[in-house]
């Protein structure tokens, strides 16, 4: 039917379904009433999408992962993997590990509502890693074919979505990166309410960049991701009573890597945006590894030698310390989006700064370690 022969009661429903305006009684329209009717009658099909994929697809995935976690915990599938305390532990009672598989579970029905246009490489590998890590938490894999794992997926993802012409080195420096950020949020993910809340806070600027990009199906999808860490941390917040799991951390590092790569590729942000947001869990690591590098320890082996992990053997709660995460995450966060528009030289000399913060952080650290007495780690 033209445009001219669509009644505007019929238009209305078409666009926006679950609204049913009031009509067999005298209804005095509202001021809401006029704004919702003008945007309606000037939006396009696809706007219209959006808006109905933007008020549905995150909160599917909220919802999906809280439901999907809280059963998992009180089901008889909570005892296949429990994270039982140990030396290097930070807690000191058996605790389920299977949040993470609800996270994901969430984080897919949202891509199914939203079928976003991603390279499907990049489920390939999250599927990959998320298998390899289930069999870790339930069984046990060899370190040697979890690192394997994490290369494979990120070198197949890289190849694959990269394109041919920023060449083979680019790849390959995108390859170590992605590999490099599944590892370190495992790393991170020790202490209550620390992953799931960076998870939340780094992927949500994401989307707010992807947003401002013009990437709408891409924000989405950043969106919901951090909606279903959410729905995690409803249950991992300080006092924690589920556990993410490496099924969780190793998928979820991935996806931070290779949305960044997706987000650069797609030119809704430069290549720094994707480190900055996420800086205050790959400084820590970083620098940790460093560290222990320098002393020629075996750094493949668990330890609690981080810098998060030493605050609380300091006396620091679990909440302190993931609140302290969050501040530096949010404030990361801002300055990468605030840096976008900047001419490219002040971002290079903001960075740096920023690296040089880090750093001071880290001697200040240090120093207090030092001077608490305590031992290292062995």
């Amino acid at each position: 039917m033209g445009n001219g022969g669509a009644p505007k009661r019929a238009l209305f429903d078409s666009r926006f379904p679950i609204l049913h305006l009031p009509t067999a009684r005298c209804w005095a329209p509202s001021w809401r009433f006029w704004v919702i009717s003008f945007a309606v009658r000037h939006a396009t099909p696809f706007e219209t999408t959006i808006v109905q994929y933007a008020l549905w697809a995150p909160l599917t995935a909220f919802a999906a992962a809280l439901w999907i976690i809280w059963w998992l915990a009180r089901s008889r599938y909570a005892s296949i993997a429990v994270d039982h305390p140990g030396p290097r532990s930070l807690h000191d009672s058996p605790m389920p590990r299977l949040g993470g598989l609800g996270l994901h579970a969430g984080v897919l029905l949202a891509v199914f509502v939203i079928r976003p246009d991603l390279p499907p490489a990049i489920w390939a590998g999250f599927g990959l890693l998320l298998a390899v890590s289930w069999l870790e938490d339930a069984r046990g894999v060899g370190v040697v074919w979890r690192f394997a794992a994490h290369l494979i997926a990120a070198g197949f993802f890289a190849y694959s979505a990269v394109p041919g012409a920023h060449g083979a080195l680019v790849a390959a420096v995108a390859t170590l990166a992605i590999a490099w950020m599944t590892n370190l949020y495992n790393f991170m993910d020790g202490s209550d309410g620390l992953a799931g809340g960076a998870a939340v806070i780094g992927f949500t600027f994401y989307g707010i960049a992807a947003w401002f990009g013009g990437s709408m199906e891409f924000a989405l999808v950043n969106f919901s991701i951090a909606a279903a860490a959410g729905a995690f941390l409803c249950f991992n917040y300080p006092p924690a009573r589920v556990f993410m799991g490496d099924a969780g951390a190793v998928p979820l590092g991935y996806l931070a890597g290779a949305m960044g790569a997706i987000g650069w590729v797609q030119n809704d942000w430069r290549w720094w945006f994707a480190p900055l947001v996420f800086s205050p869990l790959i400084a820590d690591t970083s620098v940790t590894l460093a560290r222990r590098l320098f002393r020629l320890e075996r750094v493949w082996e668990a330890h609690h030698d981080h810098y998060y992990q030493r605050q609380i053997r300091l006396g620091w709660s679990h909440e302190k310390t993931a609140l302290a995460e969050y501040a530096l995450m949010l404030a990361s966060g801002l300055l990468a989006l605030a840096l976008l528009p900047v001419a490219p030289p002040l971002q290079l000399l903001v960075l740096a700064g920023a690296a040089a913060g880090y750093l001071a952080l880290a001697a200040v650290l240090e120093r207090h370690w030092r001077a608490s007495g305590r031992e290292r780690a062995p």
